[in-house]
């Protein structure tokens, strides 16, 4: 196979400084193609890096190579000899050289067939040149430009390691590490663990988005090679690997690559050891950043589809259901999901709240499989007040965030009284009646002023005493103003009980046995509850 060199179309050589040059790029440079550079042989090689640059004629040569060197060589020690012709191309195979460039001259006007034979069968890129070339200009112009690069790679390195070191002692979340090495390697940045499940990425959304969308398939192909500018780096300490993060389709030298991923990677060991800022883990961020993004609606769902399923969470053929919980813990809500062998996502939410999105085969039985859920929770809490707010099932990725949404809805509308509605364990839309309606028009000034009005004599009194009357006030309308049930909740005698509930008509100007005027002042507390809420 013959390459010519010098076409006006060749790609320019990447921007990244690169510790060394591959032979398709000495072959580049202009003072070579002055000389006519011809590929007679080993021309699948010629990514291969050149190290440096060795002048050398005699047959064992390779005695005297380290690897990765460029062999120029006039053959004037080979001519007429095709037994040393072939040995001196075995000696650089054996020896490793990145390739051999030989002058065409008095020794040999065209290129030996013995050699190009010896280099095919070696895959050892074998070049002539066509026109005199001084030896000495190529061996100048490329050890300058190797020693440029290596010192461009170490400063390069220091760089990036300077910043996101500065980014981890200043608290930077672990997303602000990846977008900065993003920045330096210009392509996607996947960080995974060991079951390749994806827990943060950075870089162009579109550009993410390629990668993730197949995520299962290429990263398993991928990971074990550094073909296609797929580099990755181990992520782990005192002997276990924890995870790794991968520079997806890197553009720039492999090597440079290499050192890119490796101070990442230290830099992200070294933020894992410290902790973050939020007190998370990767995983939990991970499902956090895509349940925080699908509630919010800000990102199309089907947007989010390849992170959901580059993350773990099965989504072919796949019943989703929202859920939202007012637990303090949202890693109790992952062990009770592990327990039940469950699928889904568990996080953290802006106002405290966990979201669980469940993925169920679409022949299981969603409600049920919910309720024991919402039961075991009970139990793991020991809190038997516990409520799972839950949306119906979605069979359509489009519409999870509604879902969400919705959920969330609900567990706020109970956020305050799940004890005293006697609720049950799974609660939804359709049992939050009123108080739900009362949330969704919280911000309406109209609410707000009615809520106002209607309790002003309430809460304009001292704060200790107004927050009792009120605990009490909400309990009794709550039970459908139960005498016996408020009482029993706020752990006071009837006679107590009485003269509290005096105290709250008296201030409020209102008969509470009377139903419209009772009912009135249960809407504006409940409007109070949730501005407040």
């Amino acid at each position: 196979m013959t390459t010519t060199f010098g076409s006006p179309d060749r790609p320019e050589p990447p921007e990244h400084p690169e510790p060394a040059l591959s032979v398709r790029q000495v072959l580049s440079l202009e003072r070579v193609l002055a000389g006519e550079p011809e590929v007679v042989a080993g021309a699948a090689r010629l990514d291969r890096p050149v190290r440096w640059v060795h002048v050398a004629e005699a047959s064992d040569v390779g005695v005297m190579l380290s690897g990765g060197e460029m062999v120029l060589t006039t053959g004037v020690l080979l001519a007429g000899d095709e037994e040393k012709q072939a040995e001196y191309i075995r000696s650089l195979h054996h020896a490793e050289a990145a390739a051999v460039v030989l002058g065409l001259g008095r020794a040999f006007p065209t290129p030996p067939d013995v050699m190009r034979r010896a280099a095919e069968r070696c895959g050892l890129p074998l070049i002539v040149l066509h026109r005199p070339f001084p030896f000495a200009e190529l061996t100048e112009e490329v050890q300058s430009r190797l020693v440029r690069r290596k010192f461009a790679a170490v400063s390069l390195s220091e760089s990036v390691r300077t910043a996101l070191t500065g980014l981890i002692t200043t608290g930077a979340p672990l997303q602000r590490l990846l977008d900065e090495v993003a920045q330096h390697s210009a392509c996607p940045v996947v960080l995974t663990n060991l079951a390749h499940r994806v827990l943060a990425t950075a870089g162009e959304r579109p550009a993410v988005d390629d990668v993730l969308r197949d995520w299962e398939r290429i990263s398993r192909q991928a990971g074990g090679s550094e073909g296609d500018g797929w580099i990755r780096a181990e992520l782990g300490g005192r002997g276990e690997r924890w995870g790794r993060i991968v520079l997806c389709g890197y553009r720039g030298d492999t090597a440079t690559g290499r050192l890119l991923a490796d101070r990442a990677a230290e830099a992200l060991v070294l933020h894992r050891m410290l902790g973050s800022n939020t007190g998370c883990s990767w995983e939990e961020q991970s499902a956090q950043s895509l349940l925080t993004d699908l509630v919010s609606g800000v990102v199309p769902a089907r947007q989010l589809l390849p992170r959901a399923r580059a993350a773990g969470l099965p989504v072919n053929r796949r019943a989703f259901v929202p859920l939202v919980v007012r637990d303090k813990d949202p890693a109790r809500l992952d062990r009770v999901l592990r327990m039940l062998g469950l699928s889904g996502l568990v996080a953290e939410l802006a106002d405290g709240a966990v979201a669980v999105l469940l993925s169920l085969a679409r022949d299981q039985d969603a409600q049920a499989l919910t309720a024991h859920f919402a039961a075991r929770l009970r139990t793991e809490s020991g809190t038997p007040g516990t409520v799972v707010a839950a949306a119906d099932p979605r069979t359509a990725w489009d519409d999870v965030p509604a879902g969400l949404r919705e959920a969330q809805h609900v567990a706020d509308a109970v956020a305050d009284s799940a004890a005293a509605l006697d609720l049950p364990a799974v609660v939804r839309l359709r049992d939050v009646h009123l108080r739900g309606l009362i949330r969704l028009l919280r911000d309406d000034p109209h609410v707000q002023s009615f809520a106002e009005r209607e309790l002003d004599g309430l809460l304009r009194g001292p704060d200790e005493e107004t927050a009792a009357l009120l605990s009490v006030l909400r309990t009794y309308l709550a039970t459908g103003r139960n005498k016996s049930r408020t009482a029993q909740l706020h752990h006071v005698s009837r006679p107590a009980l009485y003269r509290r509930l005096e105290a709250i008509q008296g201030r409020l100007g209102v008969d509470l046995d009377d139903f419209e005027q009772a009912a009135s002042v249960h809407i504006a507390l409940l409007a109070h509850d949730a501005q407040q809420g």
